[in-house]
């Protein structure tokens, strides 16, 4: 339990309409991701404002940090929460996400009314779609690198990956994988096989028989069809907010599941909005009200905004005090272990997916290549905190002139 110890900082006091005005600043200026995100409200809440001490403000990060939700805005629930009760974690993680929620919605309106109508924006659009690609593979990458700590769990991803490739359903692979490593944990890898090898068994059966497969990735340039009703894209909101483990490069593979299904969305345009994502101030994780616009307009947009951070606001109010106790279960540490694995696996396996539909769509793949081994090589070797956005409007940039 993080108490308070005789030393402890705590917040000024500040009334509600301070603490909404000082959390949607920081979300204006959320630009750069999760890390710089967080090094900025580090640096005006606890170096300058002394909220509370370096200590236990590194104890919250490790706590939230294997949470399910975007770290960030749990750090602004958490943050207000502290300050001013319940009502002032609602009203820090509501101004932390407006500006980013606003913008993305503003953008979605005028991506899907006014559409990609010349030749240069349609390849502005590819080249970006393709840095996207870069960008996730380094995401992957970054995030496996903390989460595969032996070969059990390179084992997992890896089954998992091929497993997802056969559309077998991520809510049979993640538990399973879980389980299985909780079982390796025990001495017990043999019936960690059997019970990923049946749960394949069980996917590719419900498969055949039950016709519970995803529908074929859309590849077109057409808009999307509005035909999703607001409870089912509040609930694909609801799973990715609770499947967020390690950064929101973790949802991809949800949402694009459940938008493919339905047919809302083109792999294009899904890409197209991770990449809008990316270089407005927000979570990452806003890429959300863009995929909920294009299957409802602005209620889907609402609805599947409202089930991403369902969660992140959830952990914060209800447990508040009792987050590091909650995760001091070694068992669970394992089966936390396994589901973060399969999710890096399941990553992968969407980054495939999306690379097959890109070659459809680049009209000279050398160039394509090029594009994604400079942003590839960008990702990993430029370090500023406006990178990622530099690098997606210069992949547009090269897009213009290749194709």
């Amino acid at each position: 339990m993080m108490s308070d110890g005789p030393d402890d900082l705590r917040p000024p006091h500040l009334t509600y309409g301070a603490l909404f005005l000082q959390f949607l600043q920081f979300g204006a200026l959320a630009f750069g991701g999760p890390v710089a995100q967080i090094a900025m409200i580090r640096h005006r809440l606890i170096d300058e404002g002394r909220w509370m001490s370096s200590e236990r403000f590194n104890r919250l990060l490790a706590v939230l940090q294997v949470l399910p939700g975007p770290e960030a805005h749990e750090l602004c629930v958490h943050l207000g929460m502290r300050a001013r009760g319940r009502i002032g974690g609602v009203l820090a993680g509501l101004g932390f996400m407006l500006p980013g929620f606003v913008l993305m919605l503003g953008l979605a309106w005028l991506y899907f009314s006014i559409g990609v109508k010349s030749g240069w924006m349609t390849s502005a659009f590819i080249g970006v779609q393709i840095a996207v690609l870069a960008v996730i593979v380094r995401a992957a990458h970054r995030i496996g690198r903390h989460v595969m700590i032996d070969r059990s769990l390179w084992t997992i991803a890896a089954a998992s990956c091929a497993a997802s490739l056969l559309s077998v359903s991520f809510w049979l692979i993640l538990p399973a994988a879980g389980l299985a490593y909780a079982l390796v944990q025990k001495g017990r890898r043999l019936a960690a096989a059997a019970l990923f090898i049946l749960t394949l068994l069980i996917g590719l059966a419900a498969r055949y028989w039950l016709d519970d497969h995803s529908a074929p990735p859309v590849t077109t340039a057409a808009l999307a069809p509005m035909s999703a009703s607001a409870a089912a894209l509040f609930f694909t909101g609801l799973k990715a907010g609770l499947l967020t483990f390690g950064g929101a490069y973790t949802a991809i593979p949800v949402m694009r599941a459940d938008a493919t299904r339905g047919g809302w969305i083109s792999d294009g345009q899904f890409l197209d909005g991770v990449a809008l994502a990316q270089v407005i101030p927000a979570p990452l994780i806003i890429f959300g009200t863009f995929v909920g616009y294009a299957g409802g307009g602005f209620p889907g947009a609402l609805a599947l905004t409202a089930g991403i951070f369902l969660p992140a606001f959830s952990f914060s109010l209800i447990f508040y005090d009792r987050l590091e106790l909650v995760l001091e279960n070694k068992a669970l540490h394992a089966l936390l272990d396994g589901v973060a694995a399969a999710v890096v696996g399941l990553i992968v396996a969407t980054v495939l997916q999306l690379g097959a539909s890109l070659i459809d769509t680049a009209p000279y793949w050398p160039f394509a290549l090029a594009i994604f081994g400079a942003a590839l090589i960008a990702a990993y070797h430029w370090r500023a905190q406006l990178a990622v956005p530099a690098i997606l409007v210069l992949a547009g940039m090269a897009g213009v002139l290749a194709f």
